[in-house]
């Protein structure tokens, strides 16, 4: 009986060291599943942080393609703008020229004016392809967007402002201004 005494004792330490370990390892494991948690939480939140910078990043990316392409278009369709206003001085002697032509030059030279004409006509249709038009502004309201005035005449019988010549005509490409018309205007007037 003895014998049996001085076993339990050892056995309860046996039983005592087993609880001990098996005590730490589910508080080992306890820290280690709340530090996972911890991680987890962390990582969710930088996943987060790095999708709001993605969208971010990609909006931008979208905004700029968009800028890019609209002021490729634009670049495009104004490209010719400078060239096409050296070519108005061309028209401008064109339609000088014509407007010279009297009864007498007409019977003289008849196919060299009839050239003339050609070459005017060839040249508007030219500028229309390209988007640039001539405006009509005579016996119209000046507008300051499209003329400019350089002289101003007396009469009564039309109303202040009116456009009765157009020493340089004007043009427009693409509906944007390519060259104001230099005008006489009326003053007074109703």
């Amino acid at each position: 009986m003895s014998h049996k005494n001085t076993n339990r004792p050892q056995e309860n330490k046996r039983e005592n060291l087993q609880q001990n370990n098996l005590n730490n390892e589910i508080e080992q494991e306890a820290d280690e599943t709340t530090s996972a948690e911890a991680e987890i939480a962390k990582l969710q939140e930088e996943i987060t942080k790095l999708k709001d910078s993605f969208l971010r990043a990609y909006a931008e990316s979208e905004n700029t393609k968009k800028r890019c392409q609209q002021e490729l278009e634009k670049n495009t369709k104004y490209a010719l703008a400078s060239f096409a206003k050296e070519l108005l001085g061309v028209a401008d002697n064109l339609d000088r020229a014509l407007s010279a032509v009297d009864d007498k030059t007409q019977e003289q030279c008849g196919s060299f004016i009839q050239g003339v004409e050609m070459t005017q006509k060839e040249l508007t249709h030219v500028f229309e392809k390209f988007g640039i038009k001539k405006i009509d502004c005579l016996g119209k309201i000046f507008d300051p967007n499209f003329e400019r005035v350089v002289q101003e005449v007396d009469d009564p019988s039309k109303p202040s402002g009116t456009i009765v010549s157009e020493l340089q005509a004007a043009y427009t490409i693409n509906d944007r201004i390519l060259r104001e018309a230099m005008v006489i205007v009326t003053k007074g007037g109703k």
